[in-house]
């Protein structure tokens, strides 16, 4: 039997247990079997799980964001109109078999588009190319789901079921979950919170089933067997994503409105250009990036060209490996101006963490 048949008899049976105390267990024992299942799905044994002739794209620039949808939604007249890139557009389906790359500059950062053949049910599966097409996905930095506006809720729910059977998780952190596999002393669970779902049945039953006998286990939320799964598995990815509604030329304005409301939108026409500049907002917040602007000794901060990092957790050590690797050996101290720093400019080490906009000078030693 192959794969996606046991895939197949193990989803039936889920669908014929009930859903209770008493068969909570024996439904994270099918879901545990069910990852292992679509993991041999993303990691062939003996092969590669890479994205096939014409899918792979060199990684280029601050951000990559790939461009997933229903063949003929509008993802090539998308990139077309924002890269100014041309990708064969026709108004019938599979017109783009290979990976399409763009890139555009936002707000100083270099962001490659990556307009993806259009995805099928099935997808997950193997389905019109799907398996490669997603493990591109995998790679990028946001998903662009472009979705029809006539008709959005049904594509909506069958591209997140082929994504999230292929480990990727939209707009999610990873789970607070800490575990950790050890050579003896058994399975040691600690949870902070009371669980609906993980007792301590079912995560045996989850464990076992990955002969996993000696591990530390701490649950900081009310977890689902799913995400314990998901960290046992270690091989998800979690992304942001914006869903766009295309084609708002076609709806009314009392329709546009309701459709501003769902969480994660944005309505565009892609034919029009209507709206763009909403999306590309929304889509700088959703990379988390931060610019940082270099000072040379005696002379004015570059505004020309920032230094894009990620936000948050990026520091001066980052910002010096991304200009050059020798810089951190030779380094001494920076000077910082911006928001990140209480005084105008501050003496601040390799550690300190920078903020969007922050102006940075590099002292090396002598």
């Amino acid at each position: 039997m192959g794969i996606l048949e046991r895939i197949s008899e193990i989803e039936a049976e889920m669908a014929r247990t009930q859903k209770n105390k008493a068969t909570m267990g024996h439904l994270g024992l099918l879901k545990a079997r069910l990852a292992k299942l679509r993991r041999e799905l993303i990691e062939p044994k003996g092969g590669s799980g890479g994205g096939g002739e014409g899918f792979d794209v060199a990684k280029t620039g601050d951000a990559r964001i790939g461009f997933v949808g229903f063949p003929s939604v509008g993802k090539s007249t998308l990139l077309s109109n924002l890269a100014g890139v041309y990708s064969e557009v026709a108004a019938y389906e599979f017109t783009t078999l290979t990976t399409v790359p763009g890139v555009i500059r936002y707000k100083g950062a270099k962001i490659q588009l990556l307009d993806l053949p259009g995805i099928i049910e099935g997808a997950k599966d193997g389905k019109g190319r799907g398996k490669q097409v997603i493990a591109v996905a995998r790679t990028c930095s946001l998903i662009f789901i472009i979705l029809d506006v006539l008709k959005p809720l049904q594509h909506k729910q069958i591209i997140e079921h082929e994504l999230e059977g292929f480990g990727i998780r939209l707009n999610k952190a990873p789970p607070n979950i800490y575990f950790k596999k050890k050579d003896k002393g058994g399975v040691n669970l600690t949870t902070t919170v009371m669980q609906s779902e993980l007792d301590p049945d079912t995560v045996k039953a989850i464990l076992n089933e990955y002969k996993i006998h000696n591990a530390d286990i701490t649950i900081r939320f009310d977890a689902t067997t799913e995400d314990l799964i998901d960290v046992i598995e270690g091989n998800r990815v979690y992304i942001p994503c914006i869903y766009i509604l295309n084609k708002i030329d076609q709806i009314s304005i009392e329709e546009l409105d309701i459709i501003y409301k769902i969480p994660h939108c944005v309505p565009i026409s892609a034919h029009h250009q209507w709206n763009f500049d909403d999306l590309l907002e929304k889509m700088w917040e959703y990379l988390c990036l931060v610019r940082i602007y270099t000072k040379p000794k005696g002379q004015l901060p570059d505004y020309t060209a920032p230094v894009v990092l990620k936000l948050g957790y990026s520091t001066v050590e980052d910002f010096c490996n991304k200009l050059h690797r020798s810089i951190i050996k030779e380094f001494k101290y920076a000077l910082v101006w911006g928001s990140s720093v209480k005084h105008q400019p501050q003496k601040v080490g390799k550690d300190h963490v920078v903020h969007d906009e922050d102006v940075v000078q590099i002292v090396k030693k002598v």
